[in-house]
């Protein structure tokens, strides 16, 4: 495996940036807890601790038999902490759910842009933004049909 350069390094975490940004400007337009910062901060710390992972097992540290999935690993644990502080139930059932749905898959899309796959992270999250538009548009139908 050939080293991760700097220039491919930042390529990576800006695209994650990025795709950060796409879901977050979503949540930050419609007023949710988490926004715009939230999600970038997210896939950028991703992106980054997966080419840390990366980059501990490469040959031209003396590491041989590194495991790059063990900080991913470990970064969906923390992001599992931030969601599940997100989620509360209240009177009218339970809310937040679908932000912290959004951090995990922003995470996850992180790691994948840090890992270099990213058209499958860009293909993601421009499913993950329909998916939110989509659902609130199904949303507002049915409100108006309703009443």
């Amino acid at each position: 495996m050939e080293p991760i350069s700097l220039t491919t390094a930042l390529i990576r975490v800006g695209i994650a940036l990025l795709l950060g940004a796409a879901i977050g400007a979503e949540r930050q337009i419609h007023h949710h807890p988490a926004g715009f910062r939230t999600f970038i901060l997210i896939s950028t710390a991703s992106a980054l601790a997966m080419i840390i992972s990366i980059y501990i097992c490469q040959d031209n540290m003396g590491l041989h038999n590194g495991d790059p999935g063990r900080i991913a690993a470990q970064v969906l644990t923390g992001v599992g902490f931030i969601g599940a502080g997100l989620i509360l139930k209240g009177s009218d059932g339970i809310i937040g759910l679908t932000t912290a749905a959004c951090i995990f898959i922003t995470a996850v899309i992180g790691l994948a842009a840090g890992a270099g796959l990213l058209a499958l992270s860009a293909i993601v999250t421009a499913g993950t933004v329909i998916i939110l538009w989509s659902v609130r548009f199904t949303k507002k139908k049915d409100k108006q049909d309703k009443q």
